[in-house]
């Protein structure tokens, strides 16, 4: 039995022995890293509301035209901001489009937009666009976006400068004018994949 017991206690220290023997000056394990795919995009404004209004200027004398020269005629109130991290084997960069989705320019009338060099960020922000003629047609405002932010908030991104005014001047549209025509628009900004 103690013959035993000692055979025993011998296969423990043999197999404690092993198993320590198992270990070296060098060790590993695996960490998974992985990076989201973002498109975010927001329209934010000095204002509390980002939605506004555009008129133009009624003459205050008769004989004189409507005019679209000052301040009830333009907004840049509007700032758009985005996030995005995109993919080398899926896309290269994004565009941001613009388009009226709902409801239309009266007619004598044209709706613009410009954004402006974006004021903060960084990344491959993208390239803004000139002026663009707003439709019911999708059109790129901001093209090239990559991996990139732009900070968010009024202040921060591409300041968005509306202007309405005639298609091609007041003798060519003014015939055209009609108050019935007055309308809500509703503009859509969308970041897509290219």
């Amino acid at each position: 039995m103690k013959l035993q017991n000692l055979f025993f206690a011998a296969v423990i220290v043999l197999s404690a022995n092993a198993a320590f023997a198992q270990d070296t000056n060098k060790d590993s394990h695996l960490v998974t890293i992985t990076v989201p795919e973002v498109a975010l995009l927001d329209l934010e404004s000095s204002n509390k509301s980002i939605d506004f209004i555009l008129a133009g200027t009624a003459p205050k004398e008769a004989g004189l035209p409507m005019t679209f020269e000052d301040a009830t005629a333009k907004n840049t109130s509007i700032w758009m901001n985005y996030s995005s991290i995109i993919g080398s084997k899926t896309e290269k960069e994004r565009n941001v489009s613009v388009q009226i989705t709902e409801g239309d320019v009266p007619t004598g009338l044209k709706l613009t937009v410009l954004a402006g060099a974006c004021k903060s960020g960084a990344g491959a922000i993208g390239t803004s666009s000139a002026i663009l003629t707003l439709s019911g047609e999708p059109q790129n405002i901001i093209t090239g976006v990559g991996s990139t932010y732009t900070e968010d908030g009024a202040g921060k991104g591409h300041n968005l400068t509306y202007q309405l005014d005639y298609i091609k001047d007041a003798a060519t549209d003014y015939a055209k004018l009609d108050f019935d025509a007055s309308n809500v628009l509703e503009i859509t900004y969308t970041l897509s994949d290219i």
